[in-house]
């Protein structure tokens, strides 16, 4: 069916105001045009132009979704000003989701020109606390009403990287014990040999997501969501829908772009998705009856521990942007956002609000996809 952005846009509304959000990872679809954009406004001198397309059709994006993943943070640390242009775009309600730049989760940079002299070399600042405090959560903490969700994203590691998964494990308990707790975390792996036990404990005791992920190697989500433990946060269960198994990204983009329209359904992604929605509906009554095209993520009373107290008077003394950023979180913030991821590329995603107990779940859809689901 046609994509009616008028009525999706109502749709929304009504949805955002129960709580329940829809958006996409990265907005700047130049597909998108007659379908979410009004092309006119982009229209220079007679011609298109892409430069104020991309500045500022945030805006009218966000006059229709409630959501979006900032998948620019993954390639450079976001700045202040960079954050509050984005902020600035969009209504009070709205939230961002973000991918941790590629400095803290790469192990060796991949021989790749954007990485310069560095491309090939072991990454001196993997799983470095210390930065990913100062030039990630710093500059995040001034958007903190409005963000939801930071997604690690590590991507394939080799054997130069780590010889057995349970080194990487043990890197990455020592690296969640030390960052600030108040924020939200989700890991997104891509060794598919890795989803063992004791990886899945580990992000319990930190309360961190597994973040379900369709991936050129990874396991069918559906596989993934059959491992025992899997669901490490009970309150957060995030699921990306990016690659069929066995398809190369560069494949799909290729074959997909500009992303205009649905070209091939994925039925076991669908009926993944639709275990997620199932597992939500059955959490308990305090969960709200919405659209089975939609999946949740709900907003969570959040009271700071003794631990976090200690830490707070800690990084008080060592400097003050840092006391900043814990006094912004503790008193003026008091209801963080607890979200899942929302979908990679092209995909968008159905999410929507749970009661005070039970998980989150998330699912990805196109965009004539999403609007086909929501009308059933």
């Amino acid at each position: 069916m046609p994509f009616d952005r008028d009525a999706l846009k109502q749709r929304l509304a009504a949805l955002a105001a129960r709580k329940v959000f829809i958006g996409t990872s990265s907005w700047k679809y130049s597909g998108w045009r007659g379908l979410l954009y009004d092309e006119a406004r982009y229209v220079y001198r007679g011609k298109f132009a892409q430069t104020r397309f991309e500045k500022n059709c945030l805006t009218e994006y966000a006059e229709v979704f409630k959501t979006v993943c900032v998948d620019a943070a993954y390639y450079s640390f976001p700045s202040e000003a960079y954050l509050a242009g984005l902020a600035a775009q969009v209504p009070a309600d709205f939230r961002f989701t973000f991918k941790v730049t590629d400095d803290i989760t790469l192990k060796h940079f991949p021989n790749l020109a954007r990485f310069g002299r560095r491309a090939g070399q072991p990454n001196p600042h993997f799983l470095d606390t210390d930065l990913f405090e100062r030039a990630f959560l710093r500059p995040c903490g001034t958007l903190l009403p409005k963000v939801g969700l930071l997604i690690f994203e590590f991507s394939k590691f080799y054997s130069a990287d780590f010889e057995h998964g349970r080194d990487f494990i043990a890197a990455l308990d020592r690296f969640l014990g030390r960052i600030p707790p108040e924020w939200n975390y989700g890991v997104e792996l891509r060794n598919r040999q890795w989803l063992v036990p004791e990886y899945f404990a580990m992000l319990a005791r930190h309360r961190v997501a597994h973040v379900f992920n369709s991936w050129a190697d990874m396991p069918a989500v559906s596989e993934q969501m059959a491992l025992p433990g899997s669901v490490t946060n009970p309150q957060l269960v995030g699921a990306r829908f990016l690659l069929k198994p066995g398809r190369k990204y560069q494949e799909a983009v290729d074959q997909f772009s500009p992303y205009a329209r649905v070209q091939e359904p994925n039925p076991e992604a669908r009926a993944a998705g639709a275990r997620l929605i199932a597992g939500g509906a059955a959490a308990g009554p305090e969960r709200k009856t919405l659209s089975t095209s939609t999946t949740g993520w709900r907003a969570m009373r959040w009271r700071p521990s003794a631990r976090w107290w200690r830490r707070r008077k800690a990084s008080a003394q060592r400097t003050p942007d840092r006391a900043l950023l814990r006094h912004h979180c503790a008193i003026e913030t008091p209801r963080l956002i607890r979200r899942a991821q929302v979908a990679e590329l092209h995909h968008a995603v159905a999410v929507d609000e749970r009661g005070d107990r039970g998980p989150v779940r998330q699912v990805g859809w196109s965009l004539q996809e999403a609007d086909e689901l929501m009308n059933r």
